[in-house]
């Protein structure tokens, strides 16, 4: 367990990072109060601070001083609903082969259980590389891809190398390989001595800021992964981007997890190259440095950007047509690697069935 000094001492350099984010153009302590969940008004608040993932206030100093905790979710037919995919503050979509996985991110809350967890991919390594050695909870993978993580700056604590440690177990409502689950908290103890939080990735808006004139009101998006079909639909009630999926009648459906419909306040779709891994060359790996184009939906509009990331360590950039920096609403984001014109928005007002699916 983390020494009471010690997590005084992170939680100082935390609320130093939040007024240096607020001083970027993010928010800190007037994060928008309509967000559900974001701890505004809540007397446990702690002064200052913010969930560097979300961009909400802090309301467990505890939690906003841990390392985070990187896991990779199945995202087979068969492994719906998935568990923990709305407790993760940042998730990540990417191609494999033939599918999709998720890489989500827990930090300001856990998730107990967390799957179906499958392999790792040595995109992973560059996709996390700026989340502070974030550790890596995952089946395990060939042997290649394990030397790529174990020399990388994820801390893995995987299937086998927790050593039963890890809150690990085979669910017996699902079949191998789409059944095995892990335990955050269980997790969290196999933090290395002096692990700390991540560092903020995105820019946060706040109540006073307008929403910009390259902001177009938007009902949803059609994103076209491989061979998985989603649409992010507005919901302006819950002030959230709801989650469906294609299923294999070719019918749109809610995309569900434990505990209710995937929803986002934010999501990122990217436009990126996929090499062949090294590693594994059955394998995509998808190239997150440099620079690119995409997508950023939210607050009910869509924002062309384009996005910069100058090495693994550092986090994007997303940037507007008039070259300013584009302001995410505080909460969960979704980020979708996906390859060019790989998203097709839907009009206010525009039935989605009239709007193509992309073809990549």
């Amino acid at each position: 367990m983390m020494h009471k000094r010690t997590v005084k001492r992170i939680v100082v350099a935390l609320v130093a990072t939040s007024v240096l984010a607020a001083c970027g153009g993010g928010s800190s302590s007037d994060s928008d109060s309509s967000t559900p969940g974001n701890g505004s008004g809540d007397a446990n608040t702690v002064a200052g601070a913010t969930y560097p993932l979300l961009g909400t206030p802090a309301t467990d100093s505890a939690a906003a001083a841990r390392v985070a905790i990187a896991c990779k979710i199945d995202n087979h037919p068969n492994a719906r609903p998935q568990s923990g995919l709305n407790k993760a503050d940042i998730i990540f979509e990417e191609n494999v082969e033939g599918l999709t996985r998720f890489a989500a991110v827990f930090h300001s809350q856990g998730s107990d259980p967390v799957g179906p967890l499958r392999s790792g991919r040595t995109q992973d390594i560059d996709i996390l590389g700026s989340y502070n050695k974030p550790l890596f909870c995952w089946s395990g993978g060939n042997s290649r891809v394990t030397r790529a993580i174990n020399s990388s700056s994820l801390v893995n604590v995987g299937y086998s190398a927790s050593r039963g440690k890890g809150g690990y177990y085979r669910a017996k409502d699902k079949k191998i390989p789409h059944n095995l689950y892990a335990k955050t908290t269980n997790l969290w103890t196999l933090a290395p001595e002096g692990a700390g939080p991540p560092i903020p990735q995105f820019t946060y808006r706040s109540t006073s800021d307008a929403k910009p004139a390259t902001s177009t009101p938007v009902d949803g998006a059609k994103i076209s992964m491989y061979n998985v079909k989603v649409y992010w639909k507005w919901d302006a009630a819950s002030g959230s981007f709801m989650r469906f999926n294609e299923n294999l009648k070719r019918e749109m459906e809610p995309h569900m997890a434990d505990d209710g419909q995937v929803s986002a306040k934010n999501v990122v779709v990217l436009y990126v190259t996929y090499i062949r891994s090294k590693a594994d060359r059955k394998s995509p790996h998808a190239v997150t440095t440099g620079t690119g184009t995409g997508f950023v939906l939210t607050d009910g509009g869509i924002i062309e950007v384009k996005w910069e990331r100058k090495d693994a360590a550092q986090p994007f950039v997303f940037t507007d047509s008039a070259g300013a920096v584009v302001r995410m609403t505080p909460g969960r984001t979704w980020v979708e690697l996906g390859w060019k014109k790989s998203l097709a928005p839907v009009g206010p007002g525009v039935d989605p069935a009239t709007v193509k699916w992309p073809a990549v």
